[in-house]
């Protein structure tokens, strides 16, 4: 954990941006995975995190945004839990390495809560996302669990919003040393990537090292031949010599802050000339992305010149037609990146998407587009220094797509179907890089992962 002073100056400063009342703060408990006694690997809440630090089960904290008093509410392990994991630091310990001086048992939290709402007291709560934090706050709010979210408190999460958004130096160590992991598991993924490979092979390999790096995968790995699936977990399948391999995977330092990157990778190391043609669009894209990523510009404004980037590029090969501006206006690029170019990272990979990406991504509702493809895009606002990005253009042929918008004669003065068609075999290209916003640009977060087609396939010569 960072210093006391961290946590306290963090609480301190959302005690200035809400009104009054009381601030609760969750943290989370273990989640049966088959039964009771066998937990999935226990992950604490985030928002906890950052306001109070102690990564264990069962803690909740309280900050009284009028006084400025603060308590963790929790339970010190007994000798039946110590038997099974060994003995604790006590609960009064652990908080007062965090700056808090307070500490009363768990069962007690109800009766707090209760006191304060019969005082008329606001209770200012995050909008649960977990089963058990959703019934016990339901029980001591009277609220049903369906009607939790829209009583979240709007003025709790855009004061956190605020505040999670900007990196402290602290902070971008940390993620530095998740995409030190990161870096070392896409190495580990481009010399593994040979034929007869299995996909869960490398899969279980680079999870391994991030394991290894005594930290964890910030996300499930996504890897496989067919890229043109956005999101493919499944690793079912042995690698072809020809084909191309995305590999979308990050770690978790073990403070658990997050990296998350993704390249493309010619399995048997050579990318054939096709190959190379949309290869070297997607790597421009993120290339222009990254060169205007700086503070006073919107993210949804870099979006739009990386989908142009794409559109031009498409043209040269004769895949796409007509004005580049107006296929864009209208999403016909969507066709083959019907994402956005990225989203915020810190203690999330996807950064406080849990309060709701509407307050996390843009200003303003109606600026987010309603455009298929734009309206995927998870960050638009304006950018600041301090902030962390993904930079994640994509191109993707994906059949069942492609014959439905054919079948419509969708946006036929941008798309040219029948040469289109002779790519539904090639899957799809993602190349991903972190960004920080500094104050006159951006920097790509520690080394960069071999991006350029020459580097790539001299680094898999050595297979």
């Amino acid at each position: 954990m960072f210093s006391a002073e961290v946590y306290s100056t963090r609480r301190r400063k959302l005690v200035e941006s809400v009104s009054s009342g009381i601030i609760l703060i969750m943290g989370n408990t273990d989640v049966p995975m088959n039964y009771a006694g066998n937990t999935y690997k226990f992950r604490q809440d985030s928002n906890f995190l950052y306001f109070f630090g102690i990564d264990l089960q069962g803690l909740n904290g309280i900050i009284d945004a009028d006084s400025g008093e603060v308590i963790i509410f929790g339970d010190d392990f007994d000798i039946d839990d110590i038997i099974w994991v060994g003995p604790q630091e006590s609960l009064v310990d652990k908080a007062k390495k965090v700056g808090v001086s307070q500490t009363k048992p768990l069962s007690e939290l109800s009766l707090f809560i209760n006191k304060a709402i019969e005082a008329h007291r606001r209770i200012h709560f995050l909008p649960p996302y977990r089963a058990e934090n959703k019934i016990f706050l339901s029980e001591v709010t009277g609220l049903p669990v369906d009607e939790l979210k829209e009583n979240a408190s709007i003025e709790l999460i855009r004061a956190i919003v605020a505040q999670r958004e900007i990196k402290s130096q602290e902070e971008l160590k940390e993620i530095e040393k998740a995409c030190d992991i990161g870096y070392k598991m896409h190495l580990m993924a481009m010399l593994m990537a040979k034929p007869g490979v299995y996909e869960h092979d490398i899969a279980g390999a680079i999870e391994g090292a991030a394991l290894a790096a005594n930290g964890q995968i910030s996300f499930p790995v996504i890897l496989s031949m067919n890229g043109q699936t956005l999101h493919n977990h499944c690793h079912d399948y042995a690698l072809e010599e020809g084909r191309l391999m995305i590999c979308d995977s990050g770690a978790e330092s073990n403070m658990h802050y997050a990296s998350d990157f993704t390249r493309t990778i010619p399995v048997g190391g050579k990318y054939s000339d096709r190959q190379k043609e949309i290869y070297n669009i997607v790597l421009a894209a993120n290339d222009k992305a990254h060169e205007l990523a700086k503070p006073g510009v919107t993210y949804q404004s870099i979006h739009y010149e990386a989908c142009r980037v794409i559109v031009r590029g498409l043209k040269e090969l004769g895949l796409m037609k007509g004005d580049v501006e107006i296929a864009v206006e209208k999403g016909a690029h969507a066709l083959f990146m019907p994402h956005g170019l990225g989203h915020q990272m810190g203690l999330d990979v996807h950064d406080m998407e849990d309060l709701g990406e509407q307050y996390v991504g843009y200003d303003k509702p109606e600026n987010r587009s309603k455009i298929f493809g734009h309206a995927a895009l998870r960050m638009g606002k304006m950018l600041k220094p301090g902030m962390v990005m993904t930079n994640e253009p994509g191109i993707y042929f994906i059949p069942e797509l492609i014959q439905k918008w054919k079948s419509e004669n969708k946006l036929m003065d941008f798309l040219n179907y029948d040469k289109i068609e002779k790519y539904l075999d090639f899957g799809g290209i993602r190349l991903e890089d972190d960004l920080v916003i500094t104050e006159t640009g951006s920097e790509i977060i520690g080394k960069r992962i071999p991006i350029y087609i020459n580097e790539i396939e001299e680094l898999m010569s050595q297979i």
